[in-house]
């Protein structure tokens, strides 16, 4: 099989030239302040081009928020931070049913989901009853108060970020919740160069020299950009390089060593998640298909929090991010 196929059907249009140089150009915008995370702000340009939720997952001090501020100063479109609390209650988030005397009726006052980008900050600071209610606004793009439901803004995005430091005080994400993020992404410390251009970057912004970014997409253009991103071409050999990645999580004969440290697999939504940020890569890179370095290099962040260890791998000091390069290694592209 050709995995380099890339003949558009007649069905798919091609992209906005013009539309993905300003897609690109926001993209260097946030390098331009973030140093040395460049795979984190590719990232969340996947998840914006996909209408996928990202987890940010970091030690503090590692611009996790900084990353999604300037994300939100890119965007012509509504912003909120949520700092999540173990007291935090479900309408802290969604809003709350008032009564207006004056009125003699009752008025819905929308919560800070009601903006197309969120920042949920510490996620797993929050209790339960709230990550419930978070789960629906993520999976179905709603929120449910009392006896009315109502719909979220269009583009809408949730990215979450939490410490894998501090445990005291939190509550574990629930693995429907983790199912719902396109992406899991680990952010690690910099390096010595990076560090020093940090501290250079953050001088100049204290002396009023706050690099600005370039441009604003608005909501229309977001929503354009993700028709060109699901118009991204993905071979027929490519889907099946995909499925046989996921599929090889359930598989004993496939990767035998993998397959034993793995409580629950990944299901058909990890399909799903790598092929469409593969996709998105592709839209980013200027390409109008998918290459097999597209799925390899979005593996670990669409796959590893998608699949749950075996208490003996756990107990081992095995994680799940551990088992993607194996699983590659086992499964190949034709």
């Amino acid at each position: 099989m050709n995995v380099q196929d890339k003949s558009p059907t007649p069905s798919e249009p091609a992209a906005d030239a013009a539309l993905r140089d300003r897609v690109v150009r926001l993209r260097l915008g946030l390098e331009e302040g973030l140093i040395g995370i460049s795979g984190l702000v590719e990232r969340l340009l996947i998840g914006l081009l996909t209408g996928g939720h990202v987890l940010i997952e970091g030690a503090p001090g590692l611009a996790k928020t900084r990353a999604v501020k300037r994300l939100s100063a890119g965007l012509d479109a509504s912003f909120a931070r949520i700092q999540c609390t173990p007291d935090l209650m479900p309408a802290d988030l969604t809003g709350t049913t008032v009564w207006r005397p004056d009125q003699g009726r009752f008025e819905f006052l929308a919560g800070p989901l009601f903006h197309s980008l969120i920042l949920v900050d510490e996620i797993n600071r929050a209790p339960p009853k709230v990550q419930s209610a978070l789960l629906e606004a993520m999976a179905e793009h709603q929120v449910t108060a009392g006896s009315n439901t109502y719909p979220l803004p269009d583009p809408f995005m949730v990215v979450a970020t939490q410490n894998p430091i501090e445990h005291e005080g939190t509550f574990p994400l629930p693995e429907a919740q983790l199912d719902r993020f396109l992406m899991h992404v680990v952010v690690g410390l910099p390096d010595a160069v990076s560090e020093r251009k940090i501290l250079d970057l953050v001088e100049l912004e204290t002396a009023g020299h706050e690099q600005v970014m370039p441009l604003r997409l608005t909501g229309e253009e977001i929503r354009r950009a993700r028709r060109d991103v699901a118009n991204v071409h993905l071979a027929a050999a490519l889907k099946d390089y995909i499925v046989r990645i996921v599929t090889a999580t359930r598989d004993p004969d496939v990767a035998p060593e993998v397959r034993r440290a793995i409580e629950y697999p990944v299901s058909p939504r990890g399909t799903l998640s790598l092929a469409a940020a593969a996709k998105a890569r592709a839209y980013l890179q200027g390409r109008d298909h998918v290459t097999p370095d597209d799925v390899v290099d979005l593996a670990a962040d669409t796959l590893a929090h998608r699949l749950v260890l075996t208490w003996r791998a756990a107990a081992d000091g095995r994680t799940a991010r551990d088992l993607v390069a194996p699983l590659l290694d086992a499964v190949r592209p034709l």
